[in-house]
């Protein structure tokens, strides 16, 4: 399963986007936030439920960020609130976390995370 995070409005100091979800079931569209300085390139990425020192818990991480980890989508509503994570409302984060566990559960294959940036490509 592809989650596709598109970056779509540049604000002072950040980026709003969606990440879009459709299992065939259920369909969201979710707001993001991103902090501008920190954007991890345009490409494709496992996502992974892994355990987050910062947070104490599972947490979203989007793996294999070329020479970046811990790189996770956490709650945040400013661009300040993130150093590369993305940002997401507390119904997102829900969101994000039960797809990634059904698919774990049920299907045992991974999510893949594709962030699209018109301004840089998909090409990581």
């Amino acid at each position: 399963m592809i989650l596709q995070l598109k970056r779509e409005t540049n604000i002072e100091g950040g980026v709003y986007g969606s990440i879009a979800i459709d299992d065939g079931r259920d369909k969201y569209i979710l707001g993001t936030l991103e902090n501008e300085q920190f954007l991890i390139p345009a490409g494709r990425y496992p996502l992974r439920m892994t355990w987050s020192p910062r947070f104490q818990k599972l947490r979203p991480e989007i793996c294999d960020v070329p020479e970046r980890e811990g790189i996770r989508i956490h709650l945040g509503t400013k661009p300040q609130h993130s150093q590369g994570c993305v940002l997401v409302t507390p119904f997102g984060l829900s969101a994000i976390e039960a797809q990634i566990n059904k698919r774990k559960k049920y299907y045992e294959d991974e999510i893949t995370l594709e962030v699209i940036d018109p301004d840089a490509g998909t090409d990581r």
